[in-house]
C-alpha cells in the first residue's frame, strides 16, 4: 500500500496552500466579523480550476480525482473554512451530481459554467436545496412541492440553511411531486435563480463559517421546465442521498483542514511562548495535547483518503465517507478547543485565529448529515 502522494497531487497541495496563505488569510478576520461572502477568493479559486476539480475536462473541469480534491480542500480550510465550504458545495454536491446524473443538454447548459465557476467573467456557482424548516435529518419529509403541470412543474415551498444561497446562479432543488409515493415521489430540479417567484431570505447570523452565504429560499408558483428535472420521475431522493455520500467526503476534508490548521498554529505558538524560563512546548502537559492532536489529525486524514480512494475506484463509499466525516468533524471540534486552551488568553482573541476555528468547527458535526446520522449509517451496516 503506497501512502505517497503523486507529483501532481503535491503540486495541487502546494498551489492550494499558497492560495490559502496569500489570498484567503488577508481579510479573513474581517470577513468573519462582517459576514462578508468571499466572492473575490471564490473567483480566483475558479481561475485555478478548483471549483470543478473532479469534472471531466470536456465540460470545463480539471479532470482530477477525488483525492486531489480533498487535498486542496484541506489546505483552503486550514485558513478559511467559509471559502472552503463554497468550494465543497460546488464540487461535491452540484458539479458531481450533475455530471453523474444529468442529461447532455443539462451538462452543456449548466455544468460547463459551474465547473469553471464563472460565466461571462461573472461568478457562477450552484447551491443544493434539501433542508427545510421541518426536514433536516429526516430528508424524506419534503414539504416543498413540484406540481406536475404537463410540460413544467409549479414549485412552492421554503428551503433552509442554504450554502451559497444568495450567490448561486442555479439551485438544485428537491421537491415532492407525489406525496403518496413517499421518498419515491421526490424530484430533483435545476432552478435558475432569476426566475419569477423566488425570494432569498436574509443572511443567517451564524456562530461560525460566517463568510459563507447561508439563506432560506422561498418558492412561490415558480415554473420549472420538465427538461430541468435530473433523472427519471421520482429519482430526487436517491439523487440527494448519492450526492451527499460524496459531499460528506468534502465536508470531512473541510473538518480536517480546521483541525490541522488549529494544530499547526498551536505548534508554532507553543514553540514561541515561554513560561517558567522555557517554551511551553517543553512542558509535558502541552506536549501531550499536541501529540494527541497530531495523532487524531493524521487518523482523520487517512480515513478521508480511504473514502476518496473508494470513490475513485468505484467501490461503495457510503460507510467509509460516514466514518471519515464523523471522525474528522469531531476531531475538528476537539482540536480547535484544545488549540484555544494551548493559546490561553491569546486563544480567546480574534487575531490568533483559533477562536474562529473553534466556532467554524461545530457546523462540520451538523451539516451534510449530523454525527448522529453518520453513526446510524455505520451502525446499520453492522446490523446487516
Amino acid at each position: 500500500m503506497n501512502f505517497e502522494l503523486s507529483e501532481e497531487q503535491l503540486m495541487i497541495q502546494q498551489a492550494a496552500r499558497d492560495f490559502a496563505n496569500h489570498e484567503c488569510l488577508p481579510g479573513v478576520i474581517e470577513r468573519d466579523e462582517k459576514m462578508l461572502f468571499p466572492k473575490e477568493q471564490v473567483l480566483k479559486l475558479a481561475g485555478l480550476g478548483f471549483m470543478g476539480m473532479m469534472v471531466n475536462e470536456k465540460y470545463g473541469g480539471a479532470g482530477l480525482d477525488t483525492l486531489s480534491y480533498v487535498i486542496a480542500m484541506e489546505e483552503i480550510a486550514k485558513v478559511d473554512a467559509s471559502t472552503a465550504v463554497c468550494m465543497s458545495v460546488n464540487n461535491s454536491l452540484v458539479c458531481w451530481g450533475l455530471e453523474a446524473y444529468g442529461t447532455e443538454e443539462q451538462k452543456q447548459q449548466y455544468l460547463v459554467p459551474l465547473a469553471q465557476g464563472k460565466k461571462d467573467n461573472e461568478l457562477y456557482i450552484g447551491a443544493f436545496l434539501l433542508s427545510e424548516p421541518e426536514a433536516g435529518s429526516d430528508a424524506t419529509s419534503q414539504h416543498t412541492t413540484a406540481e406536475d403541470m404537463g410540460d413544467y412543474y409549479l414549485v412552492n415551498g421554503t428551503k433552509n440553511w442554504i450554502t451559497n444561497g444568495s450567490s448561486a446562479s442555479v439551485y438544485f432543488v428537491m421537491a415532492q411531486t407525489d406525496r403518496s409515493k413517499g421518498s419515491k415521489g421526490i424530484n430533483a430540479l435545476i432552478i435558475e435563480k432569476g426566475l419569477p417567484g423566488i425570494t432569498v431570505g436574509p443572511k443567517e447570523n451564524k456562530m461560525g463559517i460566517r463568510g459563507s452565504d447561508t439563506h432560506s429560499i422561498q418558492f412561490t408558483d415558480v415554473k420549472v421546465p420538465k427538461a430541468n428535472r435530473i433523472g427519471k420521475e421520482g429519482f430526487g431522493f436517491k439523487f440527494a442521498m448519492q450526492v451527499l455520500n460524496g459531499g460528506r467526503i468534502g465536508i470531512a476534508a473541510q473538518a480536517l483542514g480546521i483541525a490541522a490548521g488549529a494544530y499547526e498554529r498551536s505548534v508554532n505558538y507553543a514553540n514561541e511562548r515561554k513560561t517558567f524560563g522555557k517554551p511551553i512546548i517543553n512542558h509535558q502537559a502541552i506536549q501531550f495535547k499536541l501529540a494527541d492532536m497530531a495523532t487524531r489529525v493524521e487518523a482523520s486524514r487517512l480515513l478521508i483518503y480511504k473514502a476518496a480512494l473508494d470513490k475513485d475506484t468505484n467501490k461503495d463509499y457510503t460507510i467509509s465517507s460516514a466514518m471519515a466525516k464523523v471522525f474528522a468533524s469531531e476531531t475538528a471540534m476537539w482540536a480547535a478547543t484544545e488549540a484555544v486552551q494551548i493559546h490561553g488568553g491569546y486563544g480567546y482573541v480574534k487575531e490568533y485565529h483559533v477562536e474562529r476555528m473553534m466556532r467554524d468547527a461545530k457546523i462540520t458535526q451538523i451539516y451534510e448529515g449530523t454525527s448522529e446520522v453518520q453513526r446510524i449509517v455505520i451502525g446499520r451496516s453492522l446490523a446487516k
